[in-house]
């Protein structure tokens, strides 16, 4: 691999709270094609969490990105049926925060320190 440098990803979404219980159901048995197209799109260390705040279940999910071609790999997922499938699925769970950037359903967030 070319890539030298891992890229760390935080993400964050609300988890609509009537879909909590669905939410932990589908990710207790997530589809083996959904877990090889996310390793052949180089994430690794994939873990969500799930945290109330101010009252409301919110997910934080974190990843490392070890590819060279971030553009190419999350076209890669984006295109993939059974990912695609998937989202259909887990995306009526969630309700993207409001001021997330355009073109985010996750909200990106800033990385403020790392030590290995």
């Amino acid at each position: 691999m070319s890539n030298t440098r891992t890229r760390r990803f935080g993400q964050v979404i609300r988890l609509r709270r009537e879909k909590v219980a669905e939410y932990r159901t589908l990710h207790a048995a997530v589809w083996p094609p959904v877990l090889a197209r996310i390793a052949r799109s180089h994430l690794r260390n994939y873990s969500i969490f799930l945290r109330e705040i101010a009252g409301e279940p919110h997910l934080f999910a974190y990843f490392e990105y070890v590819g060279d071609d971030w553009e190419r790999d999350c076209a890669a997922l984006a295109a993939d049926e059974a990912t695609q499938r998937w989202w259909k699925l887990t995306e009526p769970c969630q309700a993207p925060l409001d001021d997330r950037a355009p073109g985010e359903w996750w909200a990106n967030m800033e990385e403020v320190f790392h030590v290995d």
